[in-house]
């Protein structure tokens, strides 16, 4: 879910006020210490609100997040989903702060609110000004009690909540989950979706949802964090003067009793619809998420379901009898569960695939797990944890699953759990839970021995977490300004000995992590002539193993390093995204060199790559999103087909891929990559001289066999002819529109084709479109706009879309143009564009502060010979803009006639 927010100036002066008057004495006795854990503190208020604070003055932002202890599993009979129905209508505002999608916006916010079994949570991450500060805790302060919960809201969101359920209806997965945690789960609520039951969604009753929240939505029952840069002290009094004054409920909150009693037999779900790929899964029950159990449980999956390393995969997927497979556990504040799951060719024999994943989930006994995998298994987990923590805003958000665990310190316990697991422990929890009488399949057979694994309970989170001090904190980073002309005035921008463009930012950053971007063009119009599907497959075969190392090594190599990579590519480029940290950088590179430029190209992996591949593409033939989308794309992009920027049908793309050789894929490496276009931006705790050495090493003596040279594509006046697809059995339908305007970044009316889309379908639920298909009509869960710029032609391509039920296609059609057309008849307003331009700005602010985005930005600029200035120079433009000179240019490039429509969905469920 989402939300927005608006904070009048007087809120921060009355904050203040508040502040100031109280005395250091009556302040101790109201927020008391709690205790503090590698940089995180916890507080207490005298209402019992659980603060958490973790101060991080790397970050130009601060990040608010409110986590209540409710989620699903609170849920009464015929209330299923009102904890996330709730959500939704907590952003409909209070008397204090009517519109909070609008106030998110304005604030440059990235926010959203999520529901989970065991808790629900609110967040905003914002540029870390007073002003913000402020108002964000005025902001969900008030929403803690004040918020409308009103039956008009009800009426509207129930509609937008109901289309969000068809969505998941469309997914094989999901739908596959939901019937088999509901087989696994007789009594215990963790057998329910969070999102509800349908007809529990479209009868519940205001008078009951307000109960629920009055109920849940108090501070005795939350928990207030904050990360990012502020000063704790001044912090604290803001909280006291906002969240301070809510009085503490008198009702107390019973504790819940319902436990799952141990499963007898193995149990079974099958599930028959509409689509083009089959799916089995297992579940076990395993102990919750704070047992001492659970460490070695995480372990275990991720030696069962790792990518390219797991036994899963090596079982199923190496000898074709699943396209791909994958697992995860469901980690609850009680007994939870461990999930298995393969995707397999249509055409294949299900029943083969059962065998080998029973055999291999549940044969461990006779196969124990080794050393060796368990230490690959623990090194991932380790690292990816270790990441984590570089990202002060990343773990404010993370510690909502601890809270609703138990405890927030278990994430640290949890940590520390993993890093003692041995291969004891695994091969113990491995045949204590992994068992046939413990799981949920797609059969029933009967027992001649009951055979029951005995989930143990925790008695006290409490008692386990209260003397643990945790470890010292990762090294802390600088405060970085993420202004333009200070970014320009740390960046260093070269070109190698290679011709290689090169962009160093080096600061000191939290835990010392550091970030690349790299990317590179290849070949030119006619060289690439029908070469789309290879070029494709080239790019997705380089993580499959390189010269020194198999695909497997190769994950094993970057989790020694400590790297988080990413490097693939397409007909007509490549790129390499990187996440590690200062000391492993350098390896890191030479690693990333040898992928780039030494693949393996293994026959194997190539036909794993071509059937994984092709099951993907076949799970998009009946799903109306990808289809609508694949349509506007096509429309886009008219050009013929072996052109490289011709994007065809699905169809069209399996037969491509079909025709694709392992000699076209070597022919393509050896044509295209090398380094004669090419950049590379490093941004974060680095040694300068040494990376440089390195990026120079790495390039020499690199490259291609043909010239790079840009394909143009210019503006082209698109057809606006009607284009709909059916999908039958499908629950849920999508709208796209679509239109070219021949603007590109350079031009004079880009600002204002910018900020007039954003109050046109972007920012956040506060859109024209959204406030009128989603909040007003109730029509669809998700419907917006968007623009993309070229950097390159005067083009632009302009799309609107919603999400719906397939009998509201005609109702959104209609809403989507009567929009448009009141923006061009009416204009946007000096309220809007005000508020607009705030929250854009803000927000771009924010995506500076970020070193993946920043690294993007930077890498982008090499590439366009450009510096932040040309940023700088474009958001000044936005900022001068009045709403005359923005409903001047969006008058001048569109009509309403001009757009395409695009429907995709059930077409004998469409109005007519």
């Amino acid at each position: 879910m989402l939300k927005k927010w608006f904070k009048p100036a007087q809120i921060a002066v009355a904050a203040s006020i508040c502040v100031t008057t109280l005395s250091p004495s009556v302040f101790a006795e109201q927020v008391k210490e709690i205790t503090s854990v590698e940089g995180i503190t916890e507080y207490r208020l005298d209402n019992g609100l659980q603060v958490l604070l973790f101060p991080d003055n790397t970050k130009e932002t601060v990040t608010v997040n409110v986590t209540y202890h409710v989620g699903s599993k609170h849920e009464n009979y015929g209330e299923t989903g009102m904890a996330h129905l709730l959500e939704h209508l907590v952003f409909k505002g209070t008397p204090k702060h009517k519109d909070i999608p609008a106030e998110l916006s304005s604030h440059g916010a990235r926010p959203n609110g999520t529901t989970w079994t065991d808790r629900t949570n609110y967040f905003e991450t914002f540029a870390a000004t007073e002003e913000n500060i402020d108002w964000a805790l005025s902001m969900e302060s008030d929403r803690m009690v004040n918020s409308f919960i009103a039956k008009k809201d009800l009426d509207s969101e129930m509609t937008v909540v109901r289309n969000e359920f068809e969505r998941g209806e469309n997914s094989p997965f999901r739908i596959t989950l939901q019937r088999m945690l509901a087989a696994a789960f007789e009594w215990h609520n963790y057998g329910k979706s969070t999102i509800g039951a349908r007809a529990d969604l479209e009868n519940v009753p205001i008078d009951r949802l307000q109960a629920f929240y009055r109920k849940y939505y108090q501070p005795d029952n939350a928990t207030l964090t904050v990360a990012g840069k502020f000063d704790p002290k001044v912090m604290l009094k803001k909280i006291k003067a906002t969240f301070g004054k809510i009085s503490k409920p008198e009702r107390e909150i019973a504790t819940l009793y319902t436990q799952e009693p141990a499963q007898d037999g193995e149990r079974s779900v099958t599930v028959r619809r509409v689509g083009d790929a089959q799916m089995i899964g297992a579940i076990y029950h395993v102990p919750a998420g704070s047992h001492p159990d659970f460490a070695a449980i995480d372990v275990l999956n991720e030696v069962l379901s790792a990518q390219a390393t797991g036994r899963l995969h090596k079982a199923l997927v190496e000898k074709k009898l699943a396209s791909n497979s994958f697992g995860f556990n469901f980690q609850w504040a009680e007994p939870g569960v461990a999930i298995f799951m393969a995707e397999v060719d249509k055409q294949s024999d299900l029943a083969k695939t059962e065998a080998a994943l029973l055999a291999t989930l549940e044969g461990i006994a006779d196969q124990p797990i080794t050393a060796e995998e368990v230490e690959k298994a623990k090194r991932t987990l380790l690292k990816n944890t270790k990441l984590a923590f570089n990202s002060s805003e990343r773990i404010a958000l993370e510690l909502s699953e601890w809270l609703g665990m138990g405890d927030w310190r278990l994430l640290f316990l949890n940590r520390d759990r993993v890093e003692k697991v041995t291969v004891e422990d695994v091969n113990r929890v491995a045949n204590s839970y992994i068992t046939r009488n413990n799981r949920t399949l797609g059969k029933f057979i009967p027992a001649e021995k009951p055979q029951r694994a005995t989930i143990p309970q925790v008695d006290n989170v409490k008692e386990m977490v209260k003397d643990y001090k945790g470890r010292k904190q990762v090294a802390q980073g600088e405060a970085f300004d993420p202004s333009h002309d200070n970014i320009d005035a740390r960046s260093e921008i070269s070109k190698l000995d290679t011709g290689v463009k090169v962009a160093l930012l080096p600061k000191k950053t939290r835990g010392e992590s550091v970030v690349v971007r790299a990317s590179l063009q290849m070949g030119d119009l006619l060289s690439l002539q029908g070469l789309n599907a290879v070029g494709d497959a080239t790019g997705a075969m380089l993580m499959r193993g390189s010269e020194n190392y198999t695909r497997e090594q190769l994950k094993e190599a970057f989790d020694k390093l400590e790297a988080q990579v990413s490097i693939g590519g397409g007909n007509t480029g490549a790129y390499v995204t990187v996440n590690t940290t200062r000391k492993n950088l350098n390896e890191t590179l030479k690693l990333v060199a040898e992928v780039l430029q030494k693949p393996a190209f293994d026959e194997k992996e190539f036909d794993l790559y071509k059937s994984e591949t092709k099951v993907a593409i076949e799970q998009q033939l009946q799903d109306p999103q990808r289809i609508a989308f694949r349509a506007f794309s096509n429309h886009q992009r008219p050009y013929p087909k072996g052109h490289p920027l011709y994007v065809g049908s699905f169809e069209d793309e399996l037969a491509a891929l079909a025709a694709v050789t392992l000699d076209d894929v070597k022919r393509f490496h050896k044509d295209f990559y090398g380094a004669n276009s090419m950049q590379i931006t490093v941004v974060g705790d680095f040694d300068k001289a040494a990376t440089t050495k390195v990026l120079d090493d790495i390039t020499a003596n690199w490259q291609s066999g043909t010239a790079y040279s840009r394909i143009e594509a210019p503006y082209k006046k698109l057809s606006n002819d009607a284009m709909t697809f059916n999908t039958p059995d499908k629950e849920n339908a999508t709208f796209v529109a679509s239109l070219s305007i021949p603007v590109g970044t350079d031009h004079p009316d880009a600002p204002a084709l910018t900020i007039g889309n954003y109050m046109l379908g972007g920012g956040f639920l506060n859109s024209r479109l959204a406030t009128r298909l989603r909040q007003k009509d109730g029509l669809s869960y998700g419907a917006g706009s968007f623009l993309n710029i070229s950097d390159f032609d005067q083009r632009a391509a302009m799309g609107a879309y919603a999400i719906c039920a397939p009998q509201n296609l005609a109702k959104v059609e209609v809403g989507f143009k009567e929009e448009i057309a009141r923006m061009l008849k009416d204009g946007f307003t000096d309220e809007e564009v005000t508020a607009a331009k705030s929250g854009l700005l803000q927000g771009r602010k924010v995506s500076r502060s970020q070193d993946r985005e920043l690294a993007g930005k930077l890498n982008s600029n090499l590439r366009l010979d450009r510096t932040m200035q040309f940023a700088k120079q474009y958001e000044e433009q936005i900022a001068q803009l009045t709403a005359a000179d923005i409903n001047k240019v969006m008058r001048k490039y569109l009509t309403v006639e001009d757009f395409a429509i695009i429907k995709a969905g059930d077409m004998s469920k469409v109005e007519k």
